[in-house]
């Protein structure tokens, strides 16, 4: 591990040393690192696919478990297969994301698709950052798969951000939430350049009582487009919310496509959606205690994702 490498890592994970705790380091589609404690075991999936196995023992509380992924290699594309199995009982954290610095002339790819099975009574919360670099031709592509089963009375916490460096992304995220189940689901998203980006999210709220957040924050710059094809669907009683924020510039386009699919009477759906400019009036206030009109609105966009 070098300093390019700690540098992804504290991009993307917050990581500018060896972790404490569970942790799986992959670098250009080989382990960097890896460490199982009592309660967390991280082992290679056995089913031919390529990717690990991570298993969550219950009553696990106060644990972090560190994935990272980063590419220096230009040109080195994967699939990676992560499942994750969360008992009984659990409060857990669980940092993953993919970090590639591109300095050549080809592609560099990661398609991550990661499964989560929790278990009764758990509260999970999941972080993943994507971040690009580099300053080679090469494009940087990275195509995340979520798919998540929330047992009875559980709870997952959901944290997504993508800023810049990536030119192509297409999200998908499924969410099946079982009796007296919650899912919040957060995604900051910024594109500039020529960069396209699109996300799929269906969230299912399946078992009584359960309830589904979907928050969505995006900036598209430049000639960038963006889109968002959200969907809440309602099976039982349940509360279900969509809301998409999204700020204009340049010469960009995003389109926002969200749907409600209520199938129980007693199904509670709502969505909210927003696109538009910064506001003339903002950017003034802020241009004048001194900041230049490229400086207040950095600072608006730092403001808005950052919320």
């Amino acid at each position: 591990m070098d300093k390019l490498d700690f540098s992804l890592l504290k991009e993307i994970a917050l990581m500018d040393s060896i972790p404490t705790g569970a942790y799986n380091i992959r670098k250009n589609g080989d382990s960097a690192g890896r460490f199982s404690t009592e309660s967390i075991r991280i082992e290679n999936k056995t089913d031919g696919k390529n990717g690990i196995d991570i298993n969550i023992r219950s009553n696990t509380k106060g644990e972090t478990v560190h994935i990272p992924v980063i590419i220096t290699e230009s040109g080195h594309r994967e699939t990676v297969y992560n499942d994750f199995y969360i008992g009984d009982n659990c409060d857990v954290t669980i940092m993953a994301g993919c970090g590639i610095h591109n300095c050549g002339d080809s592609e560099s790819r990661h398609d991550g698709v990661h499964t989560f099975y929790i278990g009764k009574n758990s509260v999970v919360r999941y972080a993943e950052k994507h971040y690009g670099g580099g300053d080679g031709n090469g494009t940087n592509i990275m195509n995340p798969e979520t798919v998540v089963y929330v047992g009875e009375g559980s709870t997952i916490q959901m944290d997504t951000v993508q800023i810049k460096g990536i030119d192509s992304t297409a999200r998908k995220t499924k969410i099946v939430v079982g009796k007296d189940g919650s899912a919040i689901i957060n995604e900051k998203l910024l594109t500039h350049g020529s960069q396209y980006a699109e996300s799929d999210m269906d969230l299912v709220l399946e078992g009584e009582n359960s309830n589904g957040r979907i928050i969505s924050r995006s900036v598209a710059q430049d000639s960038s487009k963006q889109v968002f094809r959200p969907v809440v669907v309602g099976k039982s009683p349940c509360f279900g919310h969509i809301r998409c924020d999204s700020i204009l510039m340049n010469n960009a386009t995003i389109s926002s496509v969200p749907a409600l699919d209520a199938q129980h009477t007693d199904a509670q759906l709502i969505h909210e959606a927003a696109i538009g400019k910064i506001a003339g009036d903002q950017l003034l206030k802020l241009m004048t205690l001194g900041l230049t009109e490229e400086e207040a609105e950095e600072k608006i966009l730092e403001g808005f994702l950052g919320e």
